[in-house]
């Protein structure tokens, strides 16, 4: 409906908007507005919700919708901080994104023609084989409320990728996601150990509450959430960018990192550390490989194993070590993970276009573990196909990237290159499908492809 909206919205004259024009934008706002409604309905319809709630929440809805309307850029900022809040399925970050969408697409603002084309492809056929997919749905209700969030999700990474066009838009997306992600981290760490308040909102149910779960519902979600943003905060450090994105003296950006390192660790999720070292490890890869990119990537590592150290001695500090080496083994559900995920490919060849959105632990107690086993079972092939399409495009941009030296407006494109590679990962072992960082770091390398490659850059910095 947004994207549609856009591309009529693109049509009607830009200079002086008439009354037509006008009634046009509000017709269209109005429709969307509708729709998102019937979503929000649809996915809150679950909940045991007083009717006074319902009112003050459509109310903050409005004015929210007014504060975009009014200040896009604030109400962006909004949403970004409440990405690191998402206990409930949908999250406060989902409702003010929506609303943002809905004032883009009505004010000419969602720029589609951004997006790489192929993406744009990709995600309307996923779409597309996601409403074919509810042939075989067992319980309606639940594959409408699965399919509204991974349809936001799709239409918010490509919106984004749009939003994002100057240094200044990355600028604020990094301080933002680093001042949720170090606040998240040591609020998190600090619960598991201390009488803090508000110290039962924020640990975890999962394992008894002793694993680091910020103001997420899993620790398995909240690692990998830090885990960008550390390898960004990483190579802005490493590598020498005019002008750089952050102005942070090194000693602030390594106790930051630091922090955000052992909030991945406190999470106790063997996924979240492999996502890290893969991705840390990609992009000293592509730094080294720049002139005097190897001097500058050893000192990252002896820096990075200055921070294990810490790491440990806070381990030992806390009596974590046995807990630590626990959670490093093969752990008894591991079993049943991967019988789900057997189950799960039988289903999808038994099922040419899937059981539908969000059905398969109707089938199996355990769910899937696996983006590629939930796509392959609850869409068929064709929805392995294009999330397997959607990896791999990413991931050539992402290498292209690289290669041309182009950035995302300051963000490092060997930092992006390494989080998509270690998210890559972490989709194998986890189900990522519904991870807005996921769409977000898909995004920001989306948002790369307008950019001039830096052909300067290149002859100054890559090996001749």
């Amino acid at each position: 409906m947004i994207v549609l909206m856009t591309e009529l919205v693109a049509r009607l004259p830009a200079r002086v908007p008439t009354v037509a024009t006008r009634t046009a934008l509000l017709s269209l706002a109005a429709v969307a507005l509708g729709t998102l409604s019937f979503g929000m309905a649809v996915l809150l319809g679950g909940l045991d919700i007083s009717i006074w709630l319902a009112v003050a929440g459509g109310l903050a809805l409005v004015g929210f919708a007014l504060l975009a309307i009014r200040s896009y850029d604030t109400a962006v900022v909004i949403g970004l901080l409440s990405m690191g809040f998402v206990r409930y399925q949908p999250a406060p970050t989902d409702a003010a994104f929506a609303v943002i969408m809905v004032v883009a697409g009505a004010t000419g603002r969602f720029r589609l023609a951004r997006v790489p084309l192929v993406i744009r492809w990709l995600v309307g056929l996923l779409l597309i084989v996601n409403v074919f997919s509810f042939i075989d749905v067992v319980e309606p209700k639940e594959a409408f409320q699965f399919f509204f969030i991974t349809a936001y999700l799709l239409v918010f990474s490509v919106w984004y990728a749009g939003y994002l066009d100057s240094a200044k838009r990355a600028r604020t997306l990094v301080i933002v996601w680093i001042g949720v992600g170090v606040v998240s981290a040591v609020l998190s760490v600090a619960a598991l150990y201390a009488h803090i308040p508000f110290r039962s909102l924020i640990l975890s149910e999962v394992d008894g509450g002793e694993r680091a779960a910020g103001f997420f519902k899993d620790p398995n979600v909240f690692g990998p959430f830090l885990v960008p943003i550390a390898v960004i905060l990483l190579e802005q450090q490493i590598t020498r960018r005019t002008p750089r994105l952050l102005n942070l003296r090194g000693v602030t950006c390594w106790l930051l990192l630091a922090t955000l390192t052992l909030g991945v660790l406190f999470s106790y999720s063997r996924a979240a550390w492999g996502n890290y070292a893969i991705a840390v490890a990609v992009m000293l890869i592509c730094a080294s490989i720049r002139r005097r990119g190897a001097r500058r990537a050893m000192k990252a590592m002896i820096a990075l194993l200055a921070t294990a150290a810490v790491a440990l001695v806070a381990l030992s500090a806390t009596g974590s070590i046995a807990f630590l080496e626990h959670r490093a083994q093969l752990q008894s559900y591991d079993t049943e993970r991967f019988a789900a995920q057997d189950y799960g490919w039988d289903l999808g060849w038994s099922h040419p276009f899937g059981i539908g959105p969000g059905q398969f632990h109707f089938y199996y107690p355990v769910e899937t573990h696996s983006t590629f086993v939930r796509t392959f079972s609850e869409q068929g092939f064709p929805g392995l196909l294009l999330w397997v399409a959607i990896l791999l495009t990413t991931l050539v941009i992402a290498l292209r990237n690289v290669r041309e030296g182009r950035d995302t407006f300051g963000i490092g494109s060997s930092a992006l290159l390494g989080a998509w590679c270690g998210l890559i990962f972490n989709s194998a072992v986890v189900d990522t499908l519904h991870w807005r960082h996921l769409w977000l770091v898909a995004a920001l390398i989306w948002a790369s492809t307008l950019r001039r490659p830096a052909t300067s850059t290149l002859q100054r910095s890559a090996i001749p």
